[in-house]
């Protein structure tokens, strides 16, 4: 199906600086959403102002802000917009974003905005079921460890519901912390432990294995696997993002098509 003219399809995402897990997780999410839309024409938008100029400095890449996007897609005839956020929660970035687009409402004919990939109880259910699906089985002595970013915004009990979710669904040796927020990394050692754990598999909750993934998780100093071993347990690192699970891309998806079927601003 062509594309219409007056349809536009805004991806929003945080941004990477690392251009291999972009391909991978955001550019695949990308992907995946214009295919499902086949009628609407895909623009990118990134929140982080700090990576959008330092891909521009480093390897002269423009990538839009949301407000630069919103003014392209009304300067190329956009007037039905449906907007989709790679965002994990519904924390500080998303709500920015969508103050942005808000600020627009009048200068289209419709704008729909898809919720984060972590919004409701049965969002909740869903990923943790596809996680597990794309994770496979843990022995025994095994745990595996979602780290994800935290936040200051209210919304960050999230994190402890899914890892709450997590138990209910019988997974006892699965644990979700935050880098910045609660679940800390200490809690996360006492859990461990507790569960009789020997192996601790880390790998990200978020949607790109990008700077948190490689420094934080993953790094050579003071990271949680350096710090797991301190703690005297093997870690493995699996350096794979969110976006890279094809489960998870149709999340978002379905959040899109959810979008578009509600009543929405314009």
């Amino acid at each position: 199906m062509d594309r219409n003219t007056d349809r536009g399809l805004l991806v929003v995402s945080f941004g990477t600086s690392v251009n291999e897990t972009r391909e991978k997780n955001i550019d695949a999410i990308e992907r995946e959403l214009a295919s499902d839309f086949p009628d609407r024409r895909l623009y990118r938008a990134w929140t982080s102002g700090v990576i959008i100029r330092k891909l521009k400095r480093r390897d002269g890449l423009e990538i839009d802000t949301v407000r630069e996007a919103m003014e392209r897609m009304l300067s190329e005839g956009i007037t039905d917009l449906l907007v989709q956020p790679s965002h994990v929660i519904c924390g500080i970035e998303n709500d920015h974003m969508t103050e942005e687009i808000m600020a627009y409402a009048e200068r289209f004919a419709r704008i729909c905005i898809g919720s984060p990939l972590l919004s409701d109880e049965e969002d909740s259910r869903a990923i943790v079921a596809a996680l597990m699906e794309e994770c496979g089985p843990l022995a025994a002595d095994e745990a595996l460890v979602f780290m994800g970013h935290g936040t200051p915004h209210d919304v960050n009990p999230v994190y402890e519901a899914l890892d709450r979710r997590f138990k209910d669904r019988g997974y006892s040796n699965v644990f979700v912390g935050t880098v910045e927020a609660y679940p800390s990394f200490e809690s996360l050692v006492k859990s461990v432990r507790a569960c009789g754990a020997k192996r601790v598999i880390l790998t990200p909750f978020m949607v790109v294995a990008g700077d948190h993934a490689l420094n934080d998780m993953a790094g050579p100093e003071d990271s949680w696997r350096e710090r797991f071993r301190a703690a005297g347990f093997e870690v493995e690192c699996v350096l794979k993002g969110l976006g890279e699970y094809e489960s998870i891309r149709r999340l978002y998806v379905k959040h899109a098509e959810e979008a578009l079927n509600k009543e929405q601003v314009g």
